[in-house]
Parts: C-alpha cells; sequence; structure tokens
C-alpha cells in the first residue's frame, strides 16, 4: 500500500487496511509527496498520487475505491453494515466527504461557516441510536472523515 503519512485520503487506506487486520498481508510503502520518484508514476501508478495498492498484479487508486476493495477482497471484519439501511446512510457518507473536506478547507481560509460541514456530521451521530458511531458501530464511515486537528494543518495560516 503507497501512502503518505500526511495525506488524508491516503490515511484512510491505512486505517481501513489495519481495521481488517492486514498488516502482515499488505506492507506499507511511503511516498514523499515533495519528491515523488519517477518509478512511481512511470511503473506503478501513471496518476501519481496516493494512496495505490497493487494486488493481483493490478493497481488501484482512490481513497475510496481502494478501501472498498479491501473491504470486499481480503478476509478480515466488515467494514460496511450488513443492514440494508445501515449501508445505504454509510454510502450517503461515503459521498458527502469531498463536500466535507471542501467546506473546512474554505471556512479554514477565512471564506466560509465553519460549523456548516459538522452540522451535516453532528446530525448523521444521531441517525442510528444502537452504537456510538455513525451507524451503531465501527465502520469504514469513521475512517473516511479525516481529523481536523492534524489534516487541515497545512491550511491554517500560522503568521
Amino acid at each position: 500500500l503507497y501512502i503518505s503519512y500526511i495525506c488524508p485520503y491516503a490515511q484512510r487506506a491505512w486505517i481501513a487496511r489495519n481495521c481488517k487486520g492486514l498488516q502482515d498481508v499488505i506492507k506499507l510503502v511511503a511516498i514523499d509527496l515533495n519528491d515523488r520518484p519517477a518509478w512511481y508514476k512511470e511503473k506503478l501508478y501513471p496518476a501519481n498520487k496516493v494512496p495505490a495498492l497493487e494486488h493481483n498484479n493490478e493497481v488501484k487508486g482512490e481513497s475510496l475505491d481502494l478501501i472498498k476493495y479491501l473491504n470486499s477482497q481480503f478476509e478480515g471484519p466488515a467494514l460496511l453494515p450488513d443492514d440494508h439501511a445501515k449501508l445505504e446512510f454509510a454510502e450517503e457518507l461515503l459521498s458527502y466527504t469531498d463536500t466535507f473536506n471542501g467546506g473546512v478547507i474554505t471556512a479554514i481560509k477565512g471564506n466560509g461557516d465553519f460549523d456548516a460541514p459538522f452540522d451535516y456530521l453532528e446530525k448523521a451521530l444521531s441517525k442510528f441510536q444502537d452504537g456510538p458511531f455513525f451507524l451503531g458501530q465501527f465502520s469504514l464511515s469513521l475512517a473516511i472523515f479525516p481529523d481536523p486537528s492534524t489534516v487541515f494543518d497545512n491550511y491554517l495560516d500560522t503568521t
């Protein structure tokens, strides 16, 4: 699994790999985003982004697709619920991630309401009352939302 430790999208795949218990099956290979090796783009992943996973002579990328792939192709705990309503809501949460990230970044830059992206998540937390997590249990839906205190530091003006 090719990742950058500071990339929130790579962190999603890393978390999913660990939740599935695949640390001994899928090794991490750190890529420096400021000094990417030429072989990475040329021979492995033409999109030249992280994360990427080389498996069965194929390369998978794009974090949401990759973590769904990990869930379906490898043994270990399921990352998505079996319950149809919860699965449907998990897909809704997955599709909200780009909106969330964009809203937080816009707010941090001073061009938006900082609370707005979190309002949706707060409402989502109360949708299922059978546990402390979004879907009542730990699931992929938690891995896709980055920790704003660590991920969005690059957008904060510290001067």
